[in-house]
């Protein structure tokens, strides 16, 4: 429930009519139910082609205000012969007589939240107005006391349909507290909106952040199809605040990037658990899944195990089998796939160069820097980010949980919250692999440790329904298969309604958002990202900007 301050505006029935209600008026209520939405037949003098899928409408009950989202538009006649025997239209007289009277518009709206004057909140819908409420296009006014004002605790995210002037912005607090998640098909804008969320936290000093950086679009700089062709990552943008870390280091410095760490996985680093995650990725049986653990007890412990099982020839495979009864040709085809994976990814070495790369990126993010982890050549290699992202948020899962439960009953010593970022993220939350992995894990329980995901996908159905269901805010672009769709609305509020506005989003710079972080479901036009205005936006300075204020402070300081 959202407070609202009857200091800074009156409510809306309490003030004098406006200037613009006329403008604004669409019609009244004439139909319709809590369950399946109101219907509201448009004055004569309203077209339907005035009122757009997604936009708000505002009806004025008796004891409350009622916000509704447009979900469908409909044309309707008074007679079915006015359909079956069409009237003749090019007639000036014909056309005026019959708009309003033998045919008009309805607008098919879902009620998402209502303002009563007792107690001056904003609650989610529990009834309904009356016929002939008369109804509206929301103003600017109206959407901005209900999404917040620009502060430290809401983040800007873009703009609702035909309101270029009014801004939508996300309450940070609850974006946070819960994972969250950005979908939409191919070419949507899911990159586009995932970058403003980053900045956006990152601006607001509002939680760490771990990016699994597949597709290196994030760290120092990254792609737009639009006109400004590549953009400012989050390390042009925000500096010392952000660490980047590669798994290529060629790749890194080919695209002109400096980067902070360079990853590499020494032999002796790898656990059971970080094979064992890769079952699925490597075809592992589960004799061979289980082996692991075997050979860990049986070859020197966790840092001596691996290195020493890929080392043995033929006569010591065999010797092996006999020490632990496990079963030779299991052993020689898990011993096949191991050095299978050694050959295919060149930063896992028998002895890492630079120390444990894992503990440095833990110890930054412990420190409150945000770090990137850019896949480079590795980007389309699925063993790499499975082996990576999970190794890595696994030793995050145990360090963090350790350090809250160390630091009950004093919070100074709390970890600070952090947000782990993982594009494609169907190859690691599928049906198969959640409850197997980590990610699963830190989606149902990582809450209560400060640690949530944020997920990126083009494909929400193939991710488990169990996990889907603990995303607390999901940002929609387009999606068009039937699946997707069931699957990002499964358990929403008013879903029906919402399958319709979600269907009929355009294909690049429009989301449907709602869940935890919005009080109600909102379709936005996203905000800019790659102009310079807009990095001022985020808080970035040009060099020059700030040689000339470092000039205008030093001449303050001693005079000319």
């Amino acid at each position: 429930m959202t407070s609202f301050d009857s200091n800074a505006q009156k409510l809306p029935w309490e003030e004098e009519a406006s200037t613009d209600s006329e403008d604004r008026a669409l019609g009244m209520v004439v139909d319709g139910s809590l369950s399946r939405g109101l219907d509201i037949k448009l004055d004569t003098d309203r077209s339907t082609e005035d009122v757009k899928v997604g936009q708000y409408i505002t009806v004025q009950g008796e004891q409350a205000r009622f916000y509704c989202l447009v979900s469908d538009i409909l044309l309707k006649t008074t007679d079915t012969a006015l359909t079956s025997m069409p009237p003749d239209m090019s007639d000036p007289l014909v056309a005026q007589v019959l708009r309003g009277t033998g045919t008009y518009g309805v607008v098919h709206v879902a009620p998402t939240l209502t303002q009563r004057v007792a107690g001056n909140t904003y609650e989610p819908v529990k009834t309904i107005p009356g016929h002939y409420a008369p109804a509206f296009r929301a103003s600017k006014e109206e959407i901005e006391a209900i999404f917040g004002g620009e502060d430290a605790q809401h983040l800007w995210i873009g703009s609702p349909l035909d309101m270029e002037d009014t801004r939508i912005r996300l309450e940070i607090p609850k974006l946070i507290e819960r994972s969250s998640g950005v979908f939409g098909k191919t070419g949507t804008g899911k990159t586009y909106l995932t970058r403003i969320l980053m900045a956006g936290i990152l601006q607001k000093r509002s939680a760490v952040q771990l990016i699994f950086d597949m597709h290196n679009e994030y760290g120092w700089r990254g792609t737009s199809e639009g006109q400004w062709g590549q953009v400012k990552g989050l390390k042009q943008l925000y500096g010392s605040q952000v660490a980047v870390f590669t798994l290529d280091e060629a790749s890194s410095r080919a695209r002109g990037v400096s980067t902070d760490g360079v990853v590499q996985i020494g032999y002796d680093e790898l656990e059971p658990e970080d094979i064992a995650d890769l079952r699925e990725t490597l075809d592992l049986s589960e004799v061979q899944a289980q082996a692991v653990y075997v050979l860990e007890k049986n070859l020197g412990g966790r840092s001596h195990w691996f290195g020493a099982f890929i080392e043995k020839d033929a006569e010591g495979l065999k010797d092996l089998a006999a020490q632990t009864n496990l079963h030779g040709g299991a052993l020689e085809a898990l011993q096949r796939r191991l050095k299978y994976l050694t050959d295919r990814l060149g930063f896992l070495t028998p002895q890492a160069n630079g120390g444990n790369a894992a503990g440095q990126i833990l110890d930054y993010l412990q420190r409150e820097k945000t770090v990137v982890l850019e896949f480079g050549k590795y980007k389309d290699n699925p063993l790499a980010q499975v082996l990576v992202a999970n190794m890595l948020s696994r030793r995050i899962y145990d360090r963090w949980a350790g350090l809250v439960d160390r630091a009950l009953g004093d919070k100074a010593q709390e970890p600070p919250q952090l947000i782990i970022t993982l594009e494609e993220a169907h190859k690691f939350l599928n049906s198969r692999m959640a409850g197997q992995t980590i990610f699963g894990t830190i989606a149902r329980e990582m809450r209560k440790y400060k640690v949530t995901l944020l997920v990126v996908d083009q494909r929400p159905s193939a991710i488990d329904p169990e996990v889907l269901s603990q995303i607390g805010t999901k940002v929609c672009c387009l999606l068009d298969d039937d699946n997707d769709i069931r699957a990002i609305l499964s358990g929403a509020s008013g879903a029906n309604e919402l399958r319709g506005v979600l269907a009929r989003l355009e294909s690049k710079q429009q989301a449907l958002i709602f869940g935890h972080a919005v009080p109600m479901p909102v379709v936005v036009r996203t905000r800019d990202y790659g102009s310079p205005d807009s990095y001022k936006e985020f808080g970035f300075v040009e060099e020059s900007e700030q040689r000339q204020q470092a000039e205008r402070n030093r001449q303050e300081l001693f005079g000319r």
